[in-house]
């Protein structure tokens, strides 16, 4: 089975839709970064992993994060539609959705592992079609673990029936891609397509072979 990830993977960078954030409320580069960092040093909980965990809601996030910025920024900033921002500068990535239907097509089985928002589960579904591509997705706002804790890694491999050795997982975040290849899958860390593409049939071609 290839499990991939959603953002960074099927999509364009995410650092890209940050950016876009950032401009949109007038964020200086990396100020963002830290006040995230100073909030997770004071309350000892990353809001944007709270976010991601389904713990609070996209509202309380920006509140938060606006607390974050204000020392910063030297006044309060107004965060609404963080998601639609961030959305409105992601944008598919074919080469990989192509990869998707081709593993498909010879009969291998997918499924996506991701870190997301509960919220923005409509605005990520509309970019890809989901269901076409993908038998099962494990989407962290709803099982309330996120990558690269392991308990998400063995959600999935008991949702899909298979043991980890069985499975090619394919992310943008080495740390995640690590935490995977600790529980025995073959990890596949993403750079560029064309990279993904040539490391996936490598395997698949191996585990034909043998």
């Amino acid at each position: 089975m290839l499990i991939s990830d959603f953002g960074g993977v099927l999509t364009t960078p995410l650092a890209e839709s940050f950016m876009a954030v950032q401009d949109e409320v007038g964020i200086p580069p990396r100020v963002f970064g830290m006040a995230l960092a100073d909030l997770t040093e004071k309350t000892g909980l990353n809001p944007l992993f709270e976010l991601e965990m389904g713990k609070i809601s996209e509202a309380v996030f920006s509140e938060r994060l606006a607390d974050g910025l204000e020392p910063h920024l030297g006044h309060r900033p107004v965060i609404e539609k963080f998601g639609e921002v961030f959305f409105e500068a992601l944008h598919p990535n074919q080469g990989m959705i192509d990869l998707i239907r081709e593993v498909r097509r010879d009969g291998l089985r997918t499924a996506m592992l991701t870190n997301n928002v509960r919220e923005w589960e409509p605005l990520w579904r509309q970019m890809l079609p989901v269901d076409e591509l993908f038998e099962e997705v494990v989407d962290s706002g709803f099982v309330g673990v996120r990558k690269p804790d392991p308990k998400i890694y063995e959600l999935t491999l008991g949702r899909v029936d298979l043991a980890p050795q069985a499975c090619i997982f394919v992310d943008d975040l080495e740390i995640n891609c690590e935490a995977a290849s600790d529980l025995g899958m073959h990890a596949v860390h993403f750079r560029e397509t064309a990279q993904v593409r040539s490391e996936v049939h490598e395997l698949l071609a191996s585990h034909n072979a043998g």
